[in-house]
């Protein structure tokens, strides 16, 4: 499983129109870890324990992760009729 990268996060919470403050609470990650994972470039610099945390409120939330594949990572919302 790849990182996360940031535009992912950003692209997820507009995809599910979540605030930060959303998906701090569904995560238990903290708003400002969030904000400023979502600034960077490259990598998001948190902890694993955060990450995980982050993709799983977006998983559960019907996130799926496209991992960089020559086109770009990206996110897209899973069809509500398939599995994890």
């Amino acid at each position: 499983m790849s990182p996360i990268t940031p535009a992912q996060i950003r692209a997820a919470r507009a995809t599910l129109r979540w605030k930060a403050e959303d998906l701090a609470e569904r995560s238990q990650v903290g708003v400002a870890t969030i904000r400023r994972a979502e600034v960077r470039e490259g990598a998001t610099g948190m902890t694993a324990a955060n990450e995980a945390a982050i993709r799983q409120a977006l998983e559960l939330a019907g996130i799926e992760f496209i991992p960089e594949n020559g086109g770009g990572a990206g996110v897209r919302l899973r069809n509500r009729s398939s599995p994890l």
